[in-house]
């Protein structure tokens, strides 16, 4: 029978081609708004490490006090050197790493190249297992390594390319500011958007793969500067990269791997004594104002998904609703204008159920046309948001299978209940009149 209803369903449609037209434009511009937006917000708001972002934490102290927070009394995003280096020292998490933004020069070793200006982060040794980081050559540093200050580097896959032909060079050397460092890995394609692990100094976003990471102490004991953020509550009482580690600035991103429940606790209240010593030894004085929050719950405080992205969603599904809205009234006219033809059905016997469904696969095949014109549309749409958003988010933006099947759905779907109540209307005409009037 659906074989049946499909071919009265493209009559229909054929016969009246400027109100089937309006329909399908209706749904399908609907559904490309609406899936262009969702296609944005998708990529932005989506968790960049699923398997593991409840077992990521942030630890936040206060090291300003009352005077320096923000209006919702929210300690630093960042932390100055003394808290994140005390942290990593008395490591009271399964793993952890302080981490700071640098933009070193890279000097190729071949004769007659310039120097490659990059951008990296210098981490601890545990930063590469406890983000699950891929490598494609090699491995990380070892824990020794970090108390030696090893000049060891590791580098990713678009460097190596430009420095060693694309090869293994695990155990090569590459010069990084005027010093020879040994290559101890080299990683696979690895660029996390939203970049979580430093949001202080990416604010979630940025375009460009890091190509670079370095050893903390290693970076700090050759002065390799900060590139990254610097938020001060007072003029540091000395000058330099020197001045800036002996101050209260936050310049400083950390994260902590903790198992479970049971692990958290332990660490909040570690964190709560270790604010409770710093106020005895007269460097803080106000009661402990620190925060511990998992990965996601971080994100969502630090406003990682740019509020724009929600305003145009909810504006794009707005627009599908007024689209939704005209095809009823355009299904609604174009289904009570056959009440004869359906009169006659139902005067031949044809019960309600028939009627019902005849009309409600019309409006299917109006969703599904309009659902093929949303695939042009959106393909148009996703490759066009780099128009009115910043290039670091618009890149995020995807036209893959899932968004191909999702917009064909929410067509079909969207329409078939726009249908619903045409459908019933039509299923209701009373034959007897219909005879009589005709």
């Amino acid at each position: 029978m659906f074989a049946y209803y499909l071919e009265l369903a493209l009559r229909s449609l054929r016969r009246s081609p400027g109100l089937t037209a309006l329909m399908v434009l209706a749904i399908g511009f609907g559904v490309a708004a609406s899936m262009t937006t969702y296609s944005v917000f998708r990529a932005v708001s989506g968790d960049p490490i699923p398997w593991k972002s409840a077992q990521l934490f942030v630890p936040q102290v206060d090291n300003w006090g009352p005077k320096d927070r923000d209006t919702d009394g929210e300690p630093p995003s960042a932390m100055s050197y003394l808290d994140a280096t005390t942290l990593m020292r008395d490591h009271r998490a399964k793993r952890q790493s302080a981490m700071y933004q640098i933009s070193p020069s890279v000097v190729p070793t071949q004769a007659g190249k310039h120097p490659l200006n990059v951008t990296g982060h210098a981490v601890y040794s545990e930063f590469f297992p406890m983000l699950d980081v891929p490598f494609l050559y090699g491995n990380g540093w070892s824990a020794q390594d970090d108390a030696q200050r090893a000049a060891v580097a590791v580098i990713s896959s678009k460097l190596n390319e430009k420095l060693f032909g694309n090869v293994d060079s695990v155990g090569r050397t590459v010069n990084i500011e005027g010093r020879d460092y040994r290559v101890v890995g080299v990683l696979d394609h690895w660029n996390p958007q939203p970049r979580f692990y430093d949001v202080t100094n990416t604010g979630g976003f940025s375009e460009n793969v890091e190509d670079v990471f370095l050893p903390f102490e290693r970076a700090i004991s050759v002065g390799l500067p900060n590139n990254g953020n610097t938020n001060c509550n007072a003029t540091p009482k000395e000058s330099g990269f020197v001045g800036l580690q002996h101050s209260e600035c936050v310049w400083i991103a950390y994260m902590a791997e903790l198992d479970d429940a049971a692990a958290v606790t332990a660490y909040r209240q570690y964190l709560d004594a270790y604010a409770k010593n710093q106020q005895k030894a007269g460097r803080f004085g106000w009661a402990p104002n620190n925060r511990l929050r998992n990965l996601p719950d971080y994100l969502e405080q630090q406003q990682v998904v740019p509020r724009d992205t929600k305003v145009s969603l909810l504006v794009a599904l707005g627009l599908l609703l007024v689209c939704l809205v005209n095809t009823v009234g355009l299904l609604l006219a174009k289904f009570l204008r056959r009440s004869g033809e359906i009169g006659v059905r139902r005067a031949l016997g044809a019960p309600r159920k028939a009627i019902y469904l005849q009309f409600l696969t019309e409006a299917g095949v109006v969703g599904l046309a309009g659902g093929v014109l949303g695939l042009l549309l959106t393909g148009v749409g996703v490759a066009s948001v780099g128009l009115v958003l910043p290039k670091s988010i618009s890149d995020l933006a995807r036209l893959d299978l899932p968004l191909l099947v999702i917009t064909l759905l929410v067509a079909v779907l969207a329409t078939l209940l726009a249908g619903l109540y045409p459908t019933f209307r039509a299923s209701r005409v009373q034959p007897a009149w219909q005879l009589k009037s005709n």
